[in-house]
Formats: C-alpha cells, sequence, structure tokens
C-alpha cells in the first residue's frame, strides 16, 4: 500500500507523514528540494528562473520515485510519501507559457509511463492566510520572499486540482484550517481514522453523516 500527502507549501506534508509514519508501520519517502539549485533565484525572479526550476524538480521528482517508490513497492508493506509525481504539472501550469510548457509536458508524460501511482493522496487544504502564517513561522530563508498572491494562485490551483481525482487516483481532502495534528492528539487521530476509513483498513470509525 503506498499513500501520499499533498497540499500547498506550508501545510504541513512532511510533518504529517512523519508523525503518520509509526502509526501505520509504514516505510517514509520525503521529497528532498532544498538541492534545487535555482530555487532561491526563483522565489525572487520566477519568470527568469521557471523553466530551469521546474525542469530540476520533474527530473529530481522522476528519480526519487523511480528508487525510493517504483522500486521499493514489491519489497515493503506501506509506503507514505509527503509528495506526488503527478503535482508537478500543476506548478508547470502556473510558472510556464508557450514553448516551454510544451517542451515541459513532452518531458513529463514520457517519465510518467514509469512513476507508480499511490492508492490515496491526502490532500491537505487551508485557506491562503493559514499558509502565510505557517511559513513565516517555520521562516526558510529561501521562502521570505514569497509573495502572498503567489501562494493565493496556487492555492486556488490545487483546489482545482484536486477537486476531481486526476489520474483516477482517489482524494481524501482534509480542510486544516482547524486542526492542529501536532499540539492536539485528537486531530492527528482524526487524520489516521479518516485515511484508515478512506483505505478500509482496520479498525476505524465510521464517519456519521451530518444531519
Amino acid at each position: 500500500m503506498y499513500f501520499a500527502i499533498e497540499g500547498v507549501i506550508g501545510v504541513g506534508k512532511t510533518t504529517l507523514a512523519r508523525l503518520l509514519q509509526p502509526q501505520f508501520e509504514a516505510e517514509l519517502v520525503l521529497e528532498v528540494f532544498e538541492e534545487n539549485p535555482f530555487l532561491s533565484n526563483f522565489y525572487s525572479d520566477r519568470a527568469r528562473y521557471a523553466f530551469q526550476t521546474q525542469i530540476f524538480f520533474l527530473l529530481s521528482r522522476y528519480h526519487q520515485q523511480r528508487r525510493n517508490i517504483s522500486d521499493r513497492l514489491a519489497e515493503v508493506t506501506t509506503l507514505i510519501s509527503d509528495y506526488t509525481f503527478e503535482k508537478d504539472s500543476l506548478f508547470a501550469r502556473i510558472n510556464l507559457v508557450g514553448d516551454e510548457l510544451d517542451m515541459y509536458y513532452n518531458v513529463q508524460e514520457a517519465l510518467a509511463e514509469k512513476i507508480s501511482p499511490p492508492d490515496l493522496v491526502v490532500y491537505l487544504r487551508a485557506s491562503t492566510d493559514t499558509l502565510m502564517k505557517r511559513i513565516a513561522f517555520r521562516d526558510r530563508p529561501y521562502e521570505r520572499q514569497m509573495e502572498r498572491a503567489y501562494i493565493d494562485l496556487l492555492n486556488h490551483s490545487y483546489d482545482d486540482f484536486y477537486r476531481t481525482s486526476p489520474g483516477g487516483t482517489r482524494v481524501l481532502t482534509i480542510d486544516t484550517d482547524d486542526l492542529n495534528f501536532v499540539e492536539r492528539p485528537q486531530d492527528l487521530d482524526y487524520i489516521h481514522n479518516r485515511i484508515r476509513e478512506e483505505l478500509r483498513l482496520a479498525p476505524y470509525q465510521p464517519q456519521l453523516p451530518i444531519q
């Protein structure tokens, strides 16, 4: 079994993946993104560095996915990842245009054929105000120049992308504005239960219909 946690920058994907790892007795696959040499420049000048940044991410995610997920699914019982390969195209649609976008799609389509999709995507969503607060709180140097307008655009793009099930993958959407799964164990238990219910993994407490 393999499920991935997705969402906009700052929503808490990696933190949640780490917290869920022992509960599912899972192997953990975390995205390596700080190594991108174009990332800091991209946040200060998106138009100039978008293509280099996007292609680097695409190839990096492809190699990570092949090595850490596709090649290991036959060896382990459960994998949890804090990113998906398919979401890379979401960023490309925002950041690239014209010939650069066409070239990106050609490369992405060829690589996607060799990637194993997750059994479930857990999409963590939050308001743009919440995301900006969380980004400011963790205070990563290369994120300090992020514009609110860019995060807001990204947030709406994620909502549109995961409103349906892209590529036929099941999507579990969880609103995190009022959740604090780091400091409140009951919030983590809620998410844990929702995932087990979606994957039909016992034990779980079925969600009651809203009256």
